[in-house]
């Protein structure tokens, strides 16, 4: 019970926000829990969840501006342009 409680508070608070904000956190979550799992300890999940919220913040970016495509130019610089 208190688990469905949790999950329920949590699909609450993302609700209300932006899509990189909801990448994250949900990237944020999934590492932490691959990262504990894989090295049994605080600090893999630690590592876990830095990489998975960036992840998840690149991902949720990307899904936030639909028709936008992000590119190189031939020095290395970023920019996004309709795709």
């Amino acid at each position: 019970m208190r688990k469905i409680v949790l999950v329920a508070a949590f699909m609450g608070a993302l609700a209300s926000c932006t899509a990189t904000e909801k990448g994250t956190a949900i990237g944020a979550g999934t590492g932490a829990i691959i990262g504990g799992a894989v090295s049994n300890s605080w600090g893999g999940a630690a590592v876990g969840a830095v990489a998975g919220g960036v992840a998840g913040a690149l991902i949720g970016r990307s899904t936030e501006r639909r028709g936008y495509c992000v590119y190189r130019d031939r020095y290395g610089r970023t920019y996004e342009a309709r795709c």
